[in-house]
């Protein structure tokens, strides 16, 4: 029988979510709102490639190509190559007409990089990054915002991506909004004040905007693990917080678990009782640089 396969997570106005896909009955979401119970079980031994998905349009794998539970991304090799021939990260979407954010996102001290986002995502992608704080630098079409981040990059040494180990990391504990709004006013002045900015960049204020509200960090604890997902393993626990793509949960037996929900994509799930013990593999948080494949 055909089932509801998870298409990992998303994030909208309305907050986090799980995003589900089934051959017949199309898509749905499960919002992943602080205190409410998740409990399901991996019911089968294969994560396949979720395939492509354009805007409402979702193409399957025409392999129906196994992946890896431990990999963050839930494509195969063939499906990762069609979609990023597409993406903006690429580089070629030249002539993509519609306007794009120049932004700096504060993911821990000294974790400040520089990026670029669909002006009408309206900060969804930091969202989806986990930014504790960030600011607009500047608004302009594709390749000059594509110019201004590379710009920032030479001349300033600003990054695009870390590791996502160091995000969480710093997630615990965050310092107060004002030391995250400083750091990013100190940036954005020195951005600006460069002379190599693209002219038809329109740059704007620096004007911090902060996720501790929306991501609740107010629950967040220091993580006892982080959930290996595998074949007929159990999760189950109460929605604690969620950061980007990861869910802070509280298990059965008290624990502070860490989901990253990138992983559940290809799963097909059933649910299992919310009072289940977790029987997924809980793996020890990574603390230092992680490998390259964990940058985000």
């Amino acid at each position: 029988m055909t089932q509801w396969r998870c298409a990992g997570p998303r994030w909208d106005r309305s907050g986090p979510a799980l995003a589900w896909h089934h051959p017949t009955h199309g898509d749905r979401v499960s919002p992943l709102s602080p205190g409410r119970p998740l409990a399901f079980t991996m019911v089968s031994d294969a994560r396949t490639c979720v395939g492509v998905r354009r805007g409402a349009r979702h193409t399957p794998c025409p392999a129906g190509a196994e992946v890896s539970a431990s990999a963050v991304s839930a494509q195969c090799p063939d499906c990762a190559r069609l979609d990023r021939s597409c993406s903006v990260a690429a580089d070629t979407r030249t002539d993509d007409p519609r306007p794009y954010d120049v932004y700096l996102a504060w993911f821990g001290p000294d974790l400040i990089k520089v990026g670029i986002t669909a002006a009408e995502r309206e900060g969804a992608r930091l969202l989806e990054q986990a930014a504790l704080s960030y600011t607009l630098l500047g608004r302009g079409p594709l390749m000059a915002a594509r110019r201004a981040e590379a710009v920032l990059g030479a001349a300033l040494g600003v990054p695009d991506r870390f590791p996502y180990a160091a995000k969480r990391a710093a997630r615990e504990a965050p310092p107060p909004q004002r030391e995250r709004a400083a750091a990013l006013a100190a940036l954005h002045a020195r951005a600006r004040a460069l002379d190599s900015l693209p002219e038809s960049l329109a740059l704007g204020p620096c004007a911090p905007v902060h996720h501790d509200a929306v991501f609740h960090l107010d629950r967040v604890r220091p993580a006892h693990g982080v959930i290996r997902l595998g074949p007929g393993r159990i999760v189950a626990g109460r929605v604690e917080a969620v950061a980007g793509p990861d869910v802070h949960l509280t298990d059965s037996a008290g624990r502070s678990l860490l989901l990253d929900t990138r992983q559940l994509a290809g799963w097909p799930l059933a649910a299992a009782p919310a009072d289940a013990a977790t029987t997924a593999e809980v793996a020890a948080p990574v603390r230092e640089a992680a490998a390259p494949e964990a940058l985000f």
